[in-house]
């Protein structure tokens, strides 16, 4: 956590294997807190949801999603002949 981070307190309901997995992880080390791991988790979701927000406004700037064929040719050009096309 950011020194002089203001932190609001909630309170949350979860499976109890979520939360044994997240115990487990704050006792080896991963995180310093079950706090600092949930609040680790929540900062790579919402980093997720952003990167997806990004890419439906440049797919829309751009015209929308590939066509197969526009699909094939990237994949063609990324990865060579070795690749199967959807």
């Amino acid at each position: 956590m950011i020194d002089g981070m203001t932190m609001d307190k909630i309170a949350v309901s979860l499976p109890h294997q979520v939360v044994s997995r997240a115990r487990r992880a704050v006792q080896r080390g991963r995180a310093s807190s079950m706090s600092a791991y949930v609040a680790a988790a929540l900062t790579q979701k919402n980093q997720a949801d952003e990167l997806e927000e990004l890419l439906a406004e440049m797919l829309a700037e751009s015209g929308g999603p590939l066509t197969k064929l526009e699909q094939a040719a990237a994949d063609a050009a990324l990865f060579g002949s070795k690749r199967k096309t959807r």
